[in-house]
């Protein structure tokens, strides 16, 4: 029973990964400059089916894959080359330390909610937990590193950085929750029907 369940957790952790690397190339662009993606799905699979290792592989995968637009890769990033050009280290933290926090995160909060609430409820809070988190994470790690430059200044254009960050990201985090939370709620529900998690 061990030898199934770690030969499925690999499988699965290979899907999910596979997965991260077709949906660095689907992203709707979004006059905020920002684009609304996919990739939060696979990490809260990861999240529910493996936990927190999961979670933050996959979740490091995305931030990797997300890292690696900034040098043109699976489309570009305009901004991501932006902030690259400010400071490499900083465009790193944003786009791969929060994403591995966000995975760590998910995991910790599915195991909590999972004693209390009904389990395909709770893949479905799980799947919309990992779009905020990454969300907040993001854009709080975009304000703490790069709020000091011209460029981002610039984007803020005199508002409150709270005011910034919620109407910069308002439509796309909206869908990407959306997105996450059907998604994950479907995949997590069909995993534990076929007995897999």
């Amino acid at each position: 029973m061990k030898n199934r369940k770690k030969t499925f957790e690999i499988a699965l952790l290979g899907l999910l990964l596979a997965l991260e690397f077709v949906f660095a190339y689907v992203k709707i662009p979004m006059a905020s400059g920002l684009c609304i993606t996919f990739n939060m799905v696979p990490v809260a699979i990861a999240a529910i089916a493996m936990g927190i290792s999961g979670g933050a592989i996959v979740g490091g995968i995305f931030g990797l894959l997300s890292f690696s637009t900034c040098f043109g890769w699976f489309g570009g990033d305009a901004f991501g080359a932006l902030l690259l050009n400010m400071n490499p280290f900083y465009t790193f933290v944003l786009c791969v330390v929060t994403r591995v926090m966000v995975g760590a995160l998910a995991a910790a909060i599915h195991k909590l909610i999972s004693k209390w609430v009904d389990v395909r409820i709770c893949y479905m809070i799980t799947g919309l937990l990992t779009a905020l988190l990454n969300t907040i994470l993001f854009m709080s790690a975009l304000v703490l590193l790069f709020g000091n430059t011209a460029e981002v200044q610039g984007m803020v254009g005199g508002k409150s950085f709270l005011l910034f960050i919620v109407t910069s990201v308002g439509v796309n985090s909206v869908i990407e929750i959306v997105i996450s939370t059907v998604l994950t709620g479907a995949v997590g529900t069909a995993l534990k029907k076929a007995k897999l998690i």
